[in-house]
């Protein structure tokens, strides 16, 4: 009996990941053009700015957490990681205003950094369930947070111009915050697929046993799936600053929650080995285009967790279908070839 090429495995995938991708894009438009019927403002210029805006910081924390949950497994530090950079580099430029911009947002990426070593340490040289040590390091990250801040607050007038501009403004129309997600998305999706050590990834989430056997050094790149979640969710600390302004201990409490939410709709499987960053972004987009939408039709706040822990388990259930359809395909393929 020959055994299916992983060629055509991995096409067969691929369909499935467009397929999950155009879902979450008739989703968007089944849940927008409704809304703009009731409001025709919601679908005006600005209105589609505070959409892409609104969905900015979760759709630049999902495409980190994508990179973690293809290998099977999850990050759930990253809403205190990005409250733990967000104040860290709110204060270095509140300490010292003439602090370059680049250099203060790289103070966020390398508290995102250190979060990622501490998380990939545990994870990948511990042999601690993920689950267990981000959850951990959730509330060690926060704590930490609040041991720094105690009790205060950065506010927008202590921040320089130039890193508010960063969430405010503007280049030839679109938000500047929005290009820097899209650069962040893109070189996520650029890493996992033409990369061998983002390929791999998707080969250690499919089946551990097997990566290990085929020669990938799985702890090494189990390591640096964490490391790069942490660099992403400590940038996101740093836009966060640039995109509210005043900023405390409290920046970025249960955005985990939203952000694996966010990624799971988006057609990352949450078993591990298939998914994309393109779709992980889209799931951001769209669970943050049901709440403005609530906001819009006036619906009490509760029905936004209740719809996204819908669609969670939606996703959730349809991911395991799909998998276990793929999976008599790939045999009832096997058993044809043989």
């Amino acid at each position: 009996m020959t055994t299916v090429a992983p060629s055509r495995a991995r096409r067969i995938a691929d369909l499935v990941g467009r397929a999950r991708e155009l879902g979450i894009v008739v989703a968007l438009a089944l849940v927008i053009i409704p809304t703009a019927f009731v409001n025709p403002r919601f679908v005006e210029a600005q209105g589609i700015r505070d959409l892409l805006l609104n969905a900015s910081v979760v759709a630049v924390l999902a495409a980190g957490q994508t990179l973690v949950v293809v290998t099977r497994n999850v990050d759930l530090s990253v809403g205190s990681t990005l409250g733990l950079s967000a104040f860290l580099t709110a204060q270095t430029f509140a300490d010292h205003p003439d602090t370059p911009i680049v250099l203060g947002l790289l103070v966020g990426v390398g508290v995102g950094l250190v979060c990622g070593v501490v998380n990939g340490l545990l994870v990948a040289v511990g042999r601690v369930p993920s689950l267990v040590v981000t959850l951990g390091t959730l509330y060690v990250f926060r704590g930490v947070d609040f041991a720094l801040a105690q009790g205060t607050q950065i506010n927008a007038s202590n921040l320089p111009d130039e890193l508010l501009d960063l969430g405010n403004g503007r280049l030839f129309g679109v938000p500047v915050l929005v290009l820097i997600t899209l650069a962040v998305v893109a070189a996520a999706a650029l890493y996992l697929r033409s990369y061998r050590s983002g390929r791999d990834l998707y080969a250690i989430g499919s089946n551990p046993e097997a990566a290990v056997l085929a020669g990938i050094p799985v702890p090494r790149r189990v390591f640096t799936a964490f490391l790069l979640s942490g660099a992403v969710a400590g940038l996101a600390g740093a836009l966060w600053v640039a995109r509210y302004g005043t900023v405390d201990a409290a920046a970025g409490t249960g955005l985990e929650l939203q952000v694996v939410a966010a990624v799971v709709v988006g057609g990352v499987a949450i078993f591990g080995g298939s998914g994309t960053v393109v779709g992980a972004a889209l799931g951001a987009l769209l669970l943050g285009t049901i709440a403005s939408c609530l906001v819009v039709l006036r619906i009490p706040a509760f029905w936004q967790q209740a719809i996204s822990g819908a669609l969670l388990i939606g996703a959730i259930t349809v991911d395991r279908l799909l998998a276990l359809r793929l999976a008599r395909e790939l045999r009832g393929r096997s058993d044809h070839d043989a």
